[in-house]
């Protein structure tokens, strides 16, 4: 049998492999922690924090300026997980996770572009899970509701030379804010064996359509009338999902776990602005659908410690359009229980983002990154009761 400590660190590493992946996958960030939904308390809060430190240089850029500088930013993934048994067989979570995202920063930019970008896209959901026993272990049957907040920022260099019929570019400051709310759906099964350790999960993830309102301001010179803020609008798709994941006991404390996770980032053509002052303006993406895979062990030390080793393979969605490359992440966690019924989560991250290169441009437009490496730290608490 399987020592119970083990098991209590799996979905700890699985905030930490999200988190961890830094600019693959499209936008993806992390993902709710629905698997509370099988602890055997009445009541238990899962919350944890990942932070990632990517590194992206550009190693061919349009604009000699930036070719050396890494145009990635950090960013910080929180996530909260609350469970209540309603009855023997019922069991709800209410969930918070930063589900998207992207930070972009092309410090020194000379040319015409963006300066910094922020993406962020908030999850909050209602799953729940209603179990029945079948053979020598549980059926389980998982669904609920979300809702997603879509929040844009970006200021760039903007070339009004045309407007103000000057012969060569005039580079001025313009900020875009868009804002969205949308809602979706999650469906699952999974089937448990406790006393082997045993659990095998099956979920669907709806995707998500924006029509993000907001406001763009362009830094006209007083005798081109001053700045001038107008109405925007953004429209873009967040993908649907399907993930398998599958954990079992091999060997007294020893656990295996895997999963395979496919998203549709497919539909994520282009996120298109439109404003009075510059009409509709596409930020091409024209991605492919990604997979995931990732797999790992964990061991129990004694009864209150506990350690897992993961691996995770996140394909590059990109087609020549951008710079989305596969992605190798290396992960280590750990498990400690304290005297009052709670336990501390923490965990490292490394991953190796792979070089690429932007092909779908005229000559002289096409960016390219060498690889480089991104690390990740995770930090988490658990109670139940």
């Amino acid at each position: 049998m399987t020592s119970k400590p083990v098991l209590a660190i799996v979905a700890g590493s699985i905030v930490l492999l999200a988190g961890a992946t830094a600019h693959a996958g499209g936008f993806s960030r992390g993902s709710a922690d629905t698997d509370i939904l099988f602890e055997k308390s009445n009541f238990d809060l899962r919350a944890g924090v990942t932070h990632v430190v990517p590194t992206r240089k550009f190693t061919v850029h349009s604009d000699p300026a930036l070719v050396g500088k890494s145009y990635t930013s950090s960013y910080t993934v929180p996530s909260v997980a609350v469970k209540a048994r309603l009855a023997d067989q019922l069991a709800c979570a209410g969930t918070y996770v930063q589900a998207h995202g992207g930070d972009t920063n092309y410090e020194g930019r000379t040319t015409a572009g963006k300066l910094v970008e922020n993406m962020g896209v908030d999850e909050y959901a209602l799953t729940c899970s209603v179990n029945f026993q079948v053979g020598s272990g549980n059926l389980h049957l998982l669904g609920g509701g979300f809702v997603e907040q879509f929040n844009y920022k970006r200021t760039q260099l903007a070339d009004i030379g045309p407007m103000v019929g000057a012969p060569v570019p005039v580079l001025v400051d313009a900020g875009l804010r868009l804002n969205g709310t949308d809602y979706g759906y999650r469906l699952g099964v999974a089937y448990e064996i406790p006393d082997i350790a045993f659990r095998t999960q099956l979920m669907y993830r709806s995707g998500t359509s924006y029509g993000a309102n907001g406001n763009f301001t362009l830094g006209l010179p007083a005798m081109a009338g001053g700045p001038q803020t107008v109405a925007a609008t953004g429209t873009g798709n967040l993908p649907q999902s399907v993930e398998l994941k599958v954990q079992s006991g091999i060997a007294p404390g020893w656990l295996a776990f895997g999963s395979v996770k496919w998203t549709d980032w497919s539909v994520q053509r282009a996120l298109v602005v439109t404003t009075p002052l510059t009409g509709a303006v596409p930020d091409t993406y024209n991605w492919k659908d990604g997979w995931t895979v990732s797999g790992g062990i964990g061991h129990a030390f004694n009864e209150r410690v506990s350690g897992l080793a993961a691996i995770s393979w996140d394909q590059g969605v990109g087609t020549g359009w951008d710079l989305s490359s596969d992605t190798w992440t290396f992960s280590l966690g750990g498990s400690v229980k304290d005297n009052i019924g709670g336990e501390f989560r923490g965990g490292l991250g490394f991953t190796y983002l792979t070089s690429a290169s932007e092909t779908r441009y005229p000559a002289g437009q096409n960016n390219a990154v060498g690889a480089n490496w991104a690390y990740a730290f995770n930090l988490g608490y658990k109670l139940g009761f």
